[in-house]
């Protein structure tokens, strides 16, 4: 499995709480941050979930 590089490019605030766990759970804490986590298929099904507040790049 590769790597990606995932970065929180908009506010959560708005949003749901199911949202903001999700955020959480994919280790993000701060907007700009950058995470780096394995290409599993949880991760890329997390990704769908928030893909209008992310950035999702291939490492």
């Amino acid at each position: 499995m590769g790597k990606i590089k995932i970065t929180q490019i908009r506010s959560a605030i708005d949003t749901s709480l199911r949202t903001k766990r999700t955020i959480r759970a994919l280790g993000i804490n701060k907007l700009q941050v950058p995470v780096i986590k394995e290409d599993t298929p949880a991760i890329r099904g997390m990704i769908q979930k928030v893909k209008h507040l992310v950035k999702v790049e291939n490492v």
